[in-house]
């Protein structure tokens, strides 16, 4: 499911756009970052266009900011009716990390994905000691389900665990300093 096709996406600061082969060699770049594979794993530019930019089962953003492609955000949706969810996935270039930024397309997508493509629940799952992404996830209003006990491998080939976390469309957290969706709580 390429983004091609699909409109942008505005958030507060960033815009997320489809994915193109375009943005591929970028996409690399930021992925073989070691800030970046240290928790996406390895990547070459074949692994780009086969697994982001022409997947069959998610949808690819690039996120920009400041006119330049920082990071990617994906979703893929489960649409069985009795388990309908989307899950997400988002790295950004650690240059542009400590902004803010990396929440605003989380909550960017979140708002599309139950706005735009009706979901009422969203998942995602970083790793367990990722503690810089928790927080971010966490600003938006995810909250943690539980531990993925041995959920992925690492770049040193051991076994790590992951946290799964969850968003229900009533949660998500407005920008810093706006109040919730119906005006204070």
């Amino acid at each position: 499911m390429a983004a091609a096709g699909r409109e942008a996406l505005h958030g507060e600061t960033v815009v997320l756009r489809p994915a193109t082969a375009g943005d591929a060699e970028r996409l690399t770049e930021i992925l073989t970052h070691p800030g970046v594979a240290e928790w996406w794993g390895a990547w070459d530019l074949d692994r780009v266009r086969g697994d982001l930019l022409d997947a069959d089962d998610a949808v690819t953003f690039a996120v920009e900011a400041g006119g330049q492609v920082i990071g990617l955000i994906q979703y893929a949706e489960e649409d069985e009716p009795e388990y309908r969810h989307a899950g997400i996935d988002v790295s950004l270039h650690p240059a542009w990390h400590g902004r803010g930024l990396g929440a605003d397309a989380v909550r960017t997508l979140a708002s599309y994905l139950f706005e735009q493509r009706g979901h009422h629940r969203i998942t995602i799952d970083p790793a367990a000691h990722n503690q810089r992404a928790i927080r971010c996830y966490q600003r938006v209003g995810f909250r943690p389900v539980g531990v993925m006990r041995r959920y992925e491998r690492g770049a040193d080939g051991s076994w790590h665990d992951g946290l799964l976390m969850d968003l229900l469309a009533e949660e998500l957290a407005p920008p810093a300093g706006r109040p919730a969706r119906g005006g204070p709580r």
